[in-house]
């Protein structure tokens, strides 16, 4: 993939590029960029953080003879991270979104610089970065900081699946550790390209659990003998959302040949959490949309501080690192992700629950037998824990920098969040999988449509049913990891 122009979800599919590569264009702006610094800082001009301190020490200007020492200064002092590692592929996404960033040509940074983060990207050396640390405004600044500190042989980096020394990882590959020029290290600190990051692997987690859970819905559905009226098309359109509208009709494409759809049903109405679905999973639909737009926005933007404007004949402060955008967003897609395992782990609760001629527990011989009792224990578990995930970060705020920077956004916070949020749901709808395709069997020989027999028949081949008690938990690991899959495999085969 060429770093060149905008960089859209539709591009990037399930999967983060396996290669980059730095356009001519790019190329030829970075370096016009930093030429055009260059020239102003030879006038002697005084630019924030570029020769001055940063944060509250803005007013302290630095000699010339020691700008590259206050950028390593910099990268090194706010190396501060804590906590548990980001993700190596969180980490993948923070050099693609910086180089992306850097290569708009408003940053002030060598082509050297961008060209060193492309080589670690493709060449897999990977730094460590930890989880706590940013206020998501100033900038990401521990976590880019940890991600930088490479690129001048220091800090950890992972390379070839083991952990080592940055120096060595570069010696390898016949790189060499860079000196930063004036302007770099503040170029790569500041950014929202560690909230942005996780906002990305999160969205495309979300959009596939979402494909996931209309699927999941329909496979517990038919097992609870629910009736097809409230996926009635004109219900919806009546209403006029478009998650709802889609959900709808994916739950009607879904039961299309179902055996089980065509008996008749004594109920007069199912629960809300079978004859809502369009209405829950929709309105996370929509709210999915919203965030990728502004995700979409952001990873697109330059948002380090000052910005270097050549083509005006200005370089200017501003406050493009403040992560507001970003952290309103991450709370809401926490709490919309959140629906999707509250609503499952209801149609958890009721296949269990010895309704519709289901046995307790789903368990032949219950009593003797436990059967999923506790499969919805842990369900009813996680989504609690989801709940005390989704407090909002972004209400929050804390004075920094000796009360410089007097409002922060905490969008950091809510990445990482939302991150655990979402692996929460993924486990939620494996268990309710899991259930569902147990309740199935027990309405042999009826059978359920193409495409939910398909996901039956896989699972099936990697799960037995549970014909007494055992040992459930590598059970569980099996389903939670089938739903990293792209459900449209069953769809649209």
């Amino acid at each position: 993939m060429e770093i060149l122009g905008h960089l859209s979800f539709n591009t990037f599919g399930q999967n983060l590029p396996q290669h980059i590569s730095l356009s001519a264009e790019a190329i030829s702006r970075i370096a016009k960029n930093r030429a055009y610094l260059d020239e102003k800082l030879k006038q002697g001009s005084v630019h924030y953080g570029i020769n001055t301190g940063f944060g509250s020490l803005c007013n302290v200007v630095i000699n010339e003879s020691e700008l590259s020492l206050l950028q390593e200064n910099l990268v090194c002092s706010h190396a501060c991270g804590m906590g548990d590692e980001v993700p190596e592929t969180i980490v993948r996404w923070m050099l693609l979104l910086k180089i992306h960033g850097l290569s708009r040509g408003y940053s002030g940074v060598r082509p050297l610089i961008v060209e060193q983060l492309t080589a670690f990207y493709n060449k897999g050396i990977i730094p460590v970065v930890y989880e706590q640390g940013s206020l998501g405004a100033s900038g990401d600044l521990a976590p880019l900081a940890h991600m930088s500190l490479p690129l001048l042989g220091k800090g950890k980096v992972y390379y070839k699946g083991e952990l080592t020394d940055a120096a060595t990882a570069l010696a390898k590959e016949g790189l060499e550790p860079l000196a930063l020029a004036a302007k770099e290290g503040l170029a790569l600190l500041n950014g929202t390209q560690f909230m942005s990051s996780y906002a990305t692997w999160a969205l495309i987690a979300a959009r596939r659990l979402s494909a996931w859970a209309d699927l999941i819905s329909a496979i517990s559905g038919d097992a609870f003998y629910i009736k097809p009226d409230p996926f009635h098309a004109t219900i919806h359109t009546l209403r006029g959302h478009q998650g709802q509208i889609e959900t709808a009709e994916n739950i009607r494409s879904y039961f299309k040949g179902s055996k089980i759809q065509s008996l008749y049903k004594e109920q007069v109405q199912d629960p809300y959490s079978f004859r809502c679905v369009p209405q829950v999973h929709g309105a996370t639909k929509d709210v999915l949309r919203t965030v990728m737009n502004i995700v979409e926005t952001e990873i697109n933007a330059v948002t380090d501080n000052p910005l270097v404007l050549h083509d005006e004949n200005l370089i200017v402060s501003g406050g493009n690192f403040h992560g507001q955008p970003l952290a309103l967003q991450l709370d809401f897609m926490a709490i919309a992700m959140a629906e999707l395992a509250n609503i499952s782990e209801r149609r958890t609760y009721l296949l269990v629950s010895g309704q519709r001629a289901l046995p307790p527990f789903l368990a032949p011989e219950a009593g003797l037998n436990s059967g999923f009792m506790i499969v919805q224990y842990t369900a009813a578990s996680i989504v609690s824990q989801n709940k005390q995930y989704c407090t909002p970060a972004s209400v929050d705020s804390i004075v920094s920098s000796n009360g410089q920077e007097d409002h922060v956004s905490m969008g950091a916070n809510a990445a990482t969040k939302v991150r655990k949020v979402i692996l929460n749901v993924q486990r939620v709808l494996a268990l309710e999988l899991l259930t569902a395709v147990q309740a199935l069997d027990f309405r042999r020989p009826h059978t359920s449509s193409p495409i939910i027999e398909k996901v039956y028949e896989q699972l099936r081949s990697q799960v037995s049913f549970m014909d007494k008690d055992r040992l459930l938990h590598d059970d569980l690991i099996i389903a939670e990891q089938f739903l990293n899959q792209d459900p449209s495999i069953f769809i649209n085969e």
